[in-house]
């Protein structure tokens, strides 16, 4: 069943890339020589307050590479984090084996989201890839936080860039890195993909969990993930001259993020017409539209 989950997703996204890889050859797009010095929207302000986009001494940045990039990142959050989400998250409560599951998963991820763009970031030297890898590491440093809290056993541990315990985003990494490899059109493309695919998956983490301190904190990656998914479809068209057409969301779904008006708190984040919940987040379970099913694991019953 995994096999052919991968196998379906890993077309999914050739196919995807490749309908855009060709949109542009026919346009014969340039790139604009000042792409790279662009600031683009990946810094939000989160929708709880333990959580920021900052960087922390805890992500333990160290500078190298030709193009002065990230060369390493810390795995785990430093004392001054862990101490910020212990002391203001609210209560730990029990976990039931689809919210181990999800942990496991969303911790990995979100290294595959940081570890894809700092290895993109030193092929093409665009400044949203910096940037949004830097939030990515706090993304990963708020999950360790939760597993260290529930007394759960990393699954990233002591591995490098690149590396995953998971078979499953092992093969996505992969797959990502190569077709991000081909052009900055490609690199920025992967980046959509990845923040579409991460908005679906936290938020059906968040409808499968009751426990206050998990969905405090998926909230506030899911406001993160919506500023990137901003900030790369926005330099996609900077860089392109193209529409960045959504993957993975439906275009309502889609549009309502680029518009900023998708915050969590103020209900209905679902997806071809869900039905939002009020409160929190609204957890709507619509049809997916798009070019592609996220990943997801095998419900855990």
């Amino acid at each position: 069943m995994m096999e052919d989950t991968i196998m379906k997703r890993i077309k999914t996204i050739i196919a995807t890339m490749a309908v855009g890889a060709l949109a542009l050859t026919l346009v014969g797009c340039s790139t604009p020589a000042a792409a790279d010095s662009t600031k683009p929207d990946t810094h939000p302000t989160p929708v709880v307050q333990t959580f920021t986009e900052t960087p922390g001494p805890q992500a333990s940045w160290q500078q190298g590479g030709g193009k002065g990039r990230v060369a390493r990142a810390s795995q785990s959050p430093g004392p001054a984090y862990r101490a910020q989400y212990l002391t203001n998250l609210p209560p730990a409560g029990e976990l039931n084996d689809q919210e181990l599951a999800d942990l496991l998963w969303m911790r990995e991820e979100e290294k595959l989201a940081r570890d894809v763009y700092l290895t993109l970031g030193e092929q093409w030297d665009l400044q949203v890839f910096a940037n949004i890898s830097q939030s990515e590491q706090q993304h990963m440093d708020a999950i360790a936080t939760l597993l260290e809290r529930y007394d759960i056993e990393d699954p990233v541990g002591d591995n490098p860039v690149g590396v995953f315990t998971n078979p499953e985003l092992q093969a996505l990494y992969d797959q990502l890195i190569e077709q991000g490899s081909q052009s900055q059109a490609d690199a920025l493309l992967v980046g959509g993909a990845i923040e579409e695919l991460d908005i679906q998956d936290l938020e059906r983490a968040i409808a499968d969990t009751d426990n206050a301190d998990i969905q405090q904190v998926y909230n506030s990656l899911m406001s993160g993930s919506e500023s990137h998914l901003r900030a790369f479809a926005r330099t996609y068209e900077m860089v392109t001259g193209q529409t960045y057409t959504p993957q993975y969301l439906d275009q309502a779904a889609y549009d309502a993020i680029m518009a900023g008006s998708n915050g969590h708190g103020q209900g209905g984040h679902g997806q071809g017409g869900g039905q939002g919940q009020g409160g929190g987040h609204g957890q709507g379970r619509g049809g997916q539209g798009g070019h592609g099913q996220a990943i997801h694991r095998t419900p855990t019953n």
